[in-house]
């Protein structure tokens, strides 16, 4: 899923479509904290692990939490085309052209409003539709760029929109969203991810690759098989990126999630969540609620364990 979309996770909600919508984006049970108890988290994925890798603080109002989240246009146009991307593959694979899937984004732009309201309020303020015309059009102009990368007639998807999920020996549970897996006649298994936005530079690849190194390791401990490609597609810029796994790839990936999970477990019995500031806080919807902006977070909504005791 795109990680401008990707995916808003309850502790006991799989991921929804990648889209960094937030915790209100979902749609089902992402709600805020007051609407029913909080729950220690009990699940990772791609999503999930990047929040708390960026900031503590950011993971624990999403996640323990669940405060909600203004939609953004990037993110919902990310969900948009995604929906047409996944629809296209109805057809029969000789009409799935780039006119054919343009003419999939008003429908699936109504069935996305229906399903989550709070996107009428993207376009409140625009009562002329200048501005969401401009919004559609560019959602068109990156479903017809994926044509130039990638040819659709000649692809028969063995599974989109995949949800996977696997607990490891440890009983970590590891679950999210794949956008399409390939399956060749050998069996060799590629899993592709749709990106709205634009390839990061090379120095930055190994962290756009996390995401699909994880749902990698999903597959390989689900179906005892490492996937052949991993294939990122960037519609912003017209790049496409792969990574061929091996197992000690997967391994390595393992380890740091087992380290997160350790680090997540932490922070959840002792309250401690700090902020991490970045460049990025300036997109963050909770300013409000964090210290480095002069905010107070809300009272913690879970038991907090004295230093140095374990759970029994």
């Amino acid at each position: 899923m795109d990680s401008s979309i990707d995916e808003a996770v309850t502790p006991d909600a799989p991921d929804a479509a990648g889209t960094g919508t937030g915790p209100a984006a979902g749609g089902g049970p992402e709600r805020a904290a007051g609407e029913r108890g909080a729950l220690a988290p009990v699940s990772l994925s791609p999503s999930r692990a990047g929040d708390f890798m960026q900031c503590p603080l950011l993971y624990r109002f999403r996640v323990i939490d669940r405060l909600p989240e203004k939609p953004s246009e990037a993110a919902t146009r990310g969900t948009l085309v995604h929906a047409v991307l996944e629809r296209l593959f109805d057809a029969p694979a000789g009409e799935r052209t780039a006119p054919r899937a343009k003419a999939l984004i008003p429908g699936q732009w109504d069935r996305l409003r229906e399903s989550r309201p709070e996107l009428t309020e993207l376009f409140a303020d625009d009562p002329e539709g200048e501005r969401l015309a401009g919004w559609l059009a560019e959602a068109e102009r990156l479903v017809e760029r994926w044509f130039t990368l990638e040819d659709p007639t000649r692809l028969e998807p063995a599974e989109r929109e995949l949800f996977v999920e696997t607990e490891l020996d440890s009983g970590l549970r590891l679950r999210g969203i794949i956008d399409r897996v390939d399956v060749a006649p050998t069996g060799e298994v590629r899993i592709v991810d749709y990106k709205t936005g634009k390839a990061p530079r090379p120095e930055y690849a190994e962290g756009a690759l996390f995401q699909m190194k994880f749902y990698a390791l999903v597959v390989w401990r689900l179906k005892g098989v490492v996937p052949r490609r991993l294939q990122l597609v960037y519609l912003g810029s017209g790049d496409v990126l792969t990574y061929d796994p091996v197992p000690a790839d997967l391994e390595r990936v393992e380890r740091r999630l087992h380290a997160l999970w350790e680090a997540i477990r932490q922070a959840t019995e002792s309250g401690d969540w700090r902020p991490r500031p970045t460049k990025l806080c300036g997109w963050c919807d909770h300013r409000a609620h964090c210290p480095e902006f002069g905010g107070t977070p809300p009272p913690y909504p879970l038991p907090v364990r004295a230093p140095g005791s374990r759970a029994g």
